[in-house]
């Protein structure tokens, strides 16, 4: 009977079985060869030393443009205040704030909820004022007892409210009358809250 012959490989002997397993081993536990290492860089910052610097010292504004300041005493922060309003609200925060000083003299200063509020040792708060979207308004505490009254009313009993408008040609007299009359009056609150 003829032999069969086929073609597969020859079945490897237990010596050459051994002989591969011990290289592929090797190869697995084979030191790596040196990879080159890779370039490190340095992440750079999202905004550069000044401009962090600039913008930690920029308050937020709120809805309206109302500049986000931190309840402080003094002048300071009035002024931090008045110099983050937006456009033509801050020359309004800078003429309301050189008249209340004017009308005032000594007028005691701070800012509480954002607003910068103004009073009297003797009285407390007489006036804030605060931006919104279309106006600044003018808060007189004690308002229904100024002559001629503020204009517009309040949820608050005795407070009236006068809103500067940015083309509104302001009536400096009337103001400064409000505000003497307003600084001699009770006002709101005692300078602690």
């Amino acid at each position: 009977m003829p032999r069969k012959t086929t073609n597969k490989p020859p079945k490897p002997t237990k010596k050459a079985t051994k002989k591969a397993t011990k290289k592929a081993a090797k190869k697995v536990t084979a030191k790596p060869a040196a990879a080159k290492p890779a370039k490190q860089r340095k992440a750079a910052p999202k905004t550069p030393p000044r401009k962090a610097a600039k913008s930690a010292a920029k308050p937020k504004l709120l809805s309206g443009g109302n500049p986000q300041i931190a309840k402080a005493d003094g002048d300071a922060p009035v002024q931090a205040y008045i110099a983050a309003m937006p456009i033509w609200k801050r020359d309004v925060g800078r003429r309301l704030d050189a008249l209340i000083e004017r009308t005032v003299p000594g007028v005691r200063k701070a800012v509480r909820w954002n607003t910068p509020f103004y009073g009297t040792e003797s009285n407390g708060w007489f006036l804030g004022f605060h931006c919104l979207t279309k106006y600044v308004k003018v808060a007189f505490f004690n308002g229904t007892s100024l002559r001629p009254v503020p204009p517009v009313e309040s949820k608050n009993k005795g407070t009236r409210y006068f809103h500067i408008h940015e083309h509104d040609q302001l009536d400096e007299k009337l103001l400064a009358s409000w505000i003497s009359q307003a600084s001699r009056l009770p006002g709101w609150a005692s300078f602690n809250c």
